[in-house]
C-alpha cells in the first residue's frame, strides 16, 4: 500500500490569546490601547489622511468619531490592540494580534495605523519587534503579514524585517469601495533566531550616528 505524503507531526498546541501587557524596549513602548491614549492619536493624525489610504477605516472627521473608533477597537479581546508609544514621547500609532489561531499556533501582526511622525522610524521597527519576539516566546509557529498589494511601504517593511513573500490574493476584498488584492507574508518560528539577530544589531546604537540617522539599512 502506497502512503500518500504528510507533512512532519508536531505535538499539540499550547499557544494562548496573546495578552495586551506593556512590551518596552529602548526606543518605544507598546501599552494596551484605550481611550486614554485617543488625545495624543488624535493630534498625530492632523495633516495624515494619507495614511488611512489602505486601511478599512479613517480618516475621521471628529475627534468623537475617532475616539468612538479606539474604544471599539481597545474592546476586542479576540484581537489585543497596543498604541505605540516612543520613549520620551506620547502615542502615535496602533497596531494587533489578529486572526489568531492557538490550535494552530498561528497569528498574525495587522491593523497597524501608524502616523505620519512615526513611519520610517527606529521606535517603529523596534514596536513590530516586539510583537514578533513575544508571539514566537510564547510559542507560536508562524506570524503572518497581509497587506495591500499596492501598499509599497507595507511590503518593503515586510522584507526587511525577514518576512517570506507567500502570493497575493486577487479580489480578496472590497475596501473602501475599490478590489483589494491582498499580498501575504510569513516568518516561522525556525526563521526567528537569526531575523531576530540582524533585527537588533540593525537597533543597537552602534548603526546610528549623532543625529540619529541609521549607517546601515535593515534590508543589507
Amino acid at each position: 500500500m502506497t502512503l500518500l505524503p504528510l507533512g512532519p507531526q508536531t505535538p499539540p498546541s499550547t499557544c494562548e490569546i496573546p495578552r495586551t501587557h506593556g512590551l518596552f524596549g529602548q526606543n518605544v513602548i507598546l501599552e494596551a490601547l484605550s481611550t486614554s491614549h485617543a488625545v495624543d492619536l488624535w493630534e498625530c493624525a492632523q495633516g495624515a489622511d494619507e495614511s488611512w489610504t489602505y486601511l478599512g477605516y479613517g480618516p475621521f472627521s471628529s475627534f468623537s468619531e475617532f475616539s468612538q473608533h479606539i474604544e471599539r477597537l481597545a474592546d476586542q479581546l479576540l484581537q489585543p490592540f497596543f498604541a505605540v508609544i516612543p520613549i520620551n514621547g506620547k502615542a502615535s500609532g496602533w497596531m494587533s494580534f489578529c486572526d489568531i489561531e492557538p490550535q494552530n499556533s498561528a497569528l498574525e501582526i495587522g491593523s497597524i495605523w501608524f502616523s505620519n511622525e512615526l513611519q520610517r522610524t527606529r521606535a517603529s521597527t523596534e514596536a513590530i519587534y516586539l510583537l514578533l519576539n513575544y508571539a514566537f516566546s510564547e510559542g507560536f509557529n508562524r506570524i503572518a503579514w497581509r497587506c495591500n498589494a499596492l501598499n509599497t511601504p507595507s511590503r518593503r517593511t515586510a522584507e526587511r524585517l525577514g518576512f517570506v513573500y507567500e502570493g497575493t490574493w486577487r479580489k480578496a476584498q472590497i475596501i473602501k469601495g475599490r478590489w483589494r488584492d491582498t499580498s501575504w507574508y510569513s516568518q516561522l518560528f525556525e526563521d526567528w533566531p537569526e531575523n531576530k539577530a540582524v533585527i537588533l544589531r540593525w537597533l543597537s546604537d552602534d548603526n546610528f550616528d549623532e543625529e540619529g540617522q541609521q549607517l546601515t539599512r535593515l534590508r543589507e
